[in-house]
């Protein structure tokens, strides 16, 4: 009782202070000098890392085994790494491009483990025979590890389309404009736009280098956090492998979970390729992992909602 009191107080105080740092960061975002808060954002989700960690422990210890035995549990430890991924840069005193990418994802992850929909999960139960095995901390949390490491160099490729894509949006858009307007207004609007081009040129191109440099920093960072991510899901695909054997005499079944983590390391294989080939530009990169964010979600919920397979343990059932 006191643990199950202890854990929802950890619950509540986690979802309480990632949604302030969301608050708190998108406040930073519009306004860069606020440095404070800036400070503040960071130091919440550090809190919400001890707040989450002190959940998954006090869940192994009143249920007897670690916590990844269910949809519930998993999406916790889901949480929990995504608040690791976002500390990373700010504890090595980078700048810190995850926090809108990390922080909403704590928060979406926490709120549907702690939704209606898992209320039957929360209850501590006893593991089934197949999972009572000790490859359960090593395959399990190496696969959530790499699903979040992998999410966030996805996101983070996704807003590097985002961004790419609207300049030349915009580029063509003002292109078109400048044609239009120089056939319609004749050669006096057109010394006009010249002259504003001149004493605009130094806004633009200082605009342009910041974009630039914007980009170059997120395609770095998706690639370094793809790569770790990689590491991750090879590492948890191998030990599943492993344990499969054990489990069913067998280290490959073909099942439709091991389909698709398959899937998914081959995705992710085939961007980290095309990444160390130079002459391919950031943005085909990009596309890669982008198509790997949806697959990622596939792999993760797909046997949870339907609930076919060998992996099927901890799903919930749709009535």
């Amino acid at each position: 009782m006191i643990f199950s009191t202890l854990e929802h107080i950890l619950t509540h105080i986690s979802f309480s202070i990632v949604s302030i740092v969301i608050t708190i960061s998108l406040i930073t975002f519009s306004v860069d000098e606020i440095l404070g808060l800036y400070d503040s954002s960071e130091k919440g989700i550090i809190v919400t890392f001890f707040s989450i960690t002190g959940l998954l422990v006090t869940r192994w210890i009143y249920s007897g085994h670690f916590p990844l035995s269910n949809l519930y549990e998993s999406l916790i430890f889901l949480s929990w790494s995504f608040s690791i991924i976002h500390m990373v840069p700010y504890l090595k005193k980078h700048k810190n491009y995850l926090s809108p990418i990390t922080a909403p994802s704590t928060i979406f992850t926490q709120g549907f483990a702690t939704s209606g929909l898992l209320t039957e999960m929360r209850q501590a139960e006893l593991l089934v025979p197949a999972l009572q095995s000790q490859w359960l901390i090593m395959h399990v949390s190496m696969m959530v590890l790499g699903y979040a490491a992998l999410l966030c160099g996805s996101l983070l490729s996704v807003a590097l389309l985002v961004i790419t894509f609207r300049k030349v949006i915009r580029t063509f858009h003002k292109n078109n404009n400048f044609l239009n307007d120089s056939f319609s207004f004749g050669k006096i609007k057109y010394m006009n736009q010249k002259s504003n081009v001149l004493l605009n040129t130094s806004f633009f191109s200082s605009k342009n280098y910041y974009r630039a440099q914007l980009i170059q920093q997120l395609d770095h960072w998706s690639y370094r956090i793809i790569s770790l991510g990689f590491i991750f899901l090879t590492i948890g695909i191998l030990s599943g492998a492993v344990w499969a054997n054990e489990a069913w005499g067998s280290y490959w079944n073909w099942d439709p979970k091991e389909t698709w983590a398959f899937i998914t390391w081959t995705i992710f294989a085939i961007y980290l390729h095309t990444r160390t080939n130079k002459n391919l530009e950031s943005v085909n990169c990009a596309i890669v992992a982008s198509l790997g964010f949806l697959i990622i979600w596939i792999c993760y919920f797909g046997v949870n909602l339907l609930g076919i397979g060998l992996h099927s343990y901890g799903s919930f059932n749709l009535h």
